[in-house]
């Protein structure tokens, strides 16, 4: 066996989901060796014995990563952002804006920050308390819950439809819908696993909530109201159609919820592991908390990996390790860059006062920062407070039931006891 056929072996990890779901402890050294190659790593996607290999370039370090963001033009975002090529209309379910280069991106991007701006999200404080407050009033009495379902699933999508205009009476629906299109890779969500099994699954739950978004976006249109939905489609200025809407809403509940709902499991579990942490977090709460948050979003990576394709041949890497062709596929993995020591001292150590973090949890710097990384730290500062000023002996209880998924670094049932 070659050395390279070694190392893509060594590497086949990193698209085995089943691994991602039953092995996380082993998530660390595989990032280490990644980083320890030097540079990036050719992981194939076919058949050994195929006459032509396909796969991509698997990119680890820290410094790596940042350059890629940064370069739009070369490393480009339109072409998908999943490792797997996927059909159009699968993307034009699951893209949206993140499937986008400039002019179309900073088109669109430009049109929905007008609903989350800095300014506005200051704003939304009293929203995320309220919305907090009613769902720690809905917690089991019994003291045991599962954390996921109880709380952290409900208080980001409560907020994003508050925040849109969304009735509650859909709340259900689109978190049953969100499930399937973000977790299309599970069983528990889409029992039939084959591609045509989860091209369904993701094309008819996704036409269902288009239908939904391009309804209510006709009635603003018609009867205007005071929310985000009406400022995307009834503005002065250039406006989201009702399919743009659509598409961009199955982002954002995405990114808004399982983003945010996985750094609060996440985070739950983390302080229970670590009380020493969770006790100094809570003896100077205003003041450690957005350290605290910075450092629950790098240890966790909630978002695994993103992927960009080279624009034209000879595009190299800022750090001279390696030179792509047009074509190439390029896969960023932000928990490897989350814990290089390049940048973080003792990586591998949950600190909440660390700083400097200058993580890419949210993405890396560049057009495709996480638009919603303000309302995510904005929920996650309020929620923790709040959720331990009334329950300050919450704990979770064994281990997480994880998403078999090796995009998102999704938890899907964590069980939690307290004293109710």
């Amino acid at each position: 066996m070659t050395a390279t056929e070694t190392s893509e072996l060594e590497f086949r990890s990193l698209i085995d989901m089943q691994w991602w779901q039953d092995r996380p402890e082993e998530r660390s050294a595989l990032y280490t060796r990644l980083r320890e190659a030097g540079k990036p790593v050719f992981v194939r996607t076919n058949r050994p014995d195929a006459p032509e290999p396909r796969g991509f370039w698997a990119v680890g370090t820290h410094a790596d990563i940042v350059d890629i963001s940064r370069r739009p033009t070369e490393f480009s975002s339109a072409a998908g952002t999943q490792i797997f090529d996927q059909t159009p209309q699968m993307r034009e379910y699951r893209g949206s804006i993140i499937d986008m280069d400039d002019p179309e991106h900073m088109r669109l991007r430009k049109i929905v920050s007008r609903g989350f701006t800095p300014r506005s999200l200051a704003e939304l404080r009293g929203l995320v308390e309220e919305t907090t407050a009613e769902i720690l009033d809905e917690m089991p009495r019994s003291g045991e819950c599962d954390f996921v379902s109880s709380f952290a699933v409900l208080l980001p999508l409560r907020i994003i439809d508050n925040l849109l205009g969304i009735s509650r009476e859909h709340e259900k629906f689109i978190l049953q819908v969100t499930n399937v299109v973000l977790g299309a890779s599970d069983p528990e969500y889409v029992p039939d696993q084959t591609v045509a099994g989860i091209e369904k699954a993701v094309a008819e739950n996704s036409e269902k909530l288009i239908d939904l978004l391009k309804s209510i976006a006709e009635d603003r249109i018609r009867n205007p109201k005071d929310d985000v939905i009406s400022k995307l489609v009834t503005s002065d200025e250039e406006n989201l159609t009702p399919q743009e809407l659509a598409k961009f809403f199955i982002l954002l509940v995405g990114a808004g919820n399982e983003t945010t709902r996985n750094a609060f499991t996440h985070g739950l579990y983390l302080f229970t592991h670590h009380p020493d942490q969770r006790d100094r977090l809570l003896a100077d709460y205003e003041n450690i908390v957005p350290t605290a948050i910075e450092e629950i979003v790098r240890y966790a990576s909630p978002v695994i990996h993103m992927r960009r394709t080279v624009t034209a041949d000879g595009v190299a890497l800022a750090s001279g390790t390696h030179t792509f062709k047009k074509g190439d596929k390029v896969v960023m993995w932000y928990g490897a860059a989350n814990r290089d020591p390049a940048v973080f001292r003792d990586p591998e150590e949950f600190d909440i006062t660390r700083t400097p973090n200058n993580h890419v949890g949210f993405g890396g710097p560049g057009p495709h920062f996480c638009l919603g990384a303000h309302l995510a730290r904005l929920e996650l500062t309020v929620a923790f407070k709040m959720l331990y000023d009334r329950y300050p002996d919450i704990v979770s209880v064994g281990e997480p039931v994880r998403l078999r998924s090796n995009f998102v670094n999704g938890i899907k049932h964590l069980k939690a006891k307290y004293t109710a």
